[in-house]
């Protein structure tokens, strides 16, 4: 017989506040079910299911993206080994694009990030004549240059 855990004893075992639970629980990427005195019950697979909800949000991760791909794996289940690499490569890309971009980020945070607004005076060579200010708003360099690498990857992927 399986071991069924309550609230408290998902969130003392799983790290995770009661509330958190509940909100996870509300987001569809975990359930329970009620006893008949209306008191939450877990089965133990859940703790796994919080475990991928939490390394995946450390890194990142969106909760709308935690639950598509849970809702992903067959009838709900709880992610398998095969199943975490699976969900794991994946976010591998969005986790790539993300780094590439902060690299970026910290290579440039002392100079130009690319917005125009410093351009003017200090930044001659990468943006001569405010060239970038007649191509859009915001930071150009930054955003435009990483969405032109993110759609020839797609576009090499395509080809595969």
């Amino acid at each position: 017989m399986v071991k069924e855990l309550s609230v408290g004893e998902v969130a003392h075992r799983s790290g995770v506040a009661v509330s958190t639970l509940h909100f996870y629980e509300t987001k569809g990427l975990i359930r329970s079910h009620r006893t008949a005195g209306n008191q939450r019950r877990y089965s133990g697979d859940v703790l796994r299911r919080v475990a991928v909800i939490r390394v995946a949000q450390e890194v990142g991760i969106s909760l709308a993206d935690i639950a598509a791909a849970l809702a992903s794996l067959p009838d709900g289940r709880t992610p398998t080994r095969e199943d975490w690499r699976m969900l794991s490569q994946g976010w591998a890309t969005d986790l790539d694009r993300r780094i590439e971009q902060l690299q970026k980020l910290r290579d440039g945070l002392t100079g130009c990030i690319g917005c125009g607004c410093m351009s003017l005076d200090r930044c001659p060579l990468h943006n001569p004549d405010d060239r970038l200010g007649a191509e859009g708003s915001g930071p150009r360099r930054l955003l435009v240059g990483a969405a032109r690498k993110a759609a020839s990857r797609t576009k090499a992927g395509a080809g595969s």
